[in-house]
């Protein structure tokens, strides 16, 4: 039987992109939830700031879901393969905790994705300014 390794981001990791992220947030006056999911979408960690919408909590979730689902930005999934396709847009808004908004990138590791982040709160490119920044921080 061949043993697969595979790569995770830790807790720290995930603490320090929030920190990062609120840091963003504030800069734009916004209140954030985020969210990091693992390589198979499972929710690995989860933060809330005190004046993010309720909604955010599972749009975060949603995002980083999303990311994890087509291995690529929520915001580049939608702009590059799905807003000019009807069929596709109208199958993939059906798909259970998936959602098309920005905001949510996966995370890799020596070109390996190994979770996702989703960041909601504030306009959705406000959303992905805050996952930039959450980013920059690994």
């Amino acid at each position: 039987m061949k043993t697969i390794n595979q790569l995770s981001i830790s807790i720290s990791e995930c603490e320090s992109m929030f920190v990062r992220a609120i840091e963003e947030a504030e800069k734009q006056g916004i209140g954030i939830s985020l969210c990091v999911v693992d390589s198979s979408g499972v929710l690995k960690y989860f933060g809330r700031m005190d004046n993010a919408p309720l909604i955010s909590i599972d749009i975060s979730r949603k995002k980083a879901v999303t990311a994890i689902g087509f291995g690529m930005s929520t915001g580049e999934a939608w702009h590059d393969f799905i807003k000019d396709d009807p069929i596709l847009n109208d199958g993939v808004v059906n798909i259970k905790d998936f959602i098309l908004l920005g905001g949510g990138s996966p995370i890799v590791h020596d070109g390996n994705v190994i979770g996702a982040i989703g960041v909601s709160g504030g306009h959705y490119k406000q959303d992905e300014e805050c996952v930039k920044a959450a980013l920059n921080e690994l």
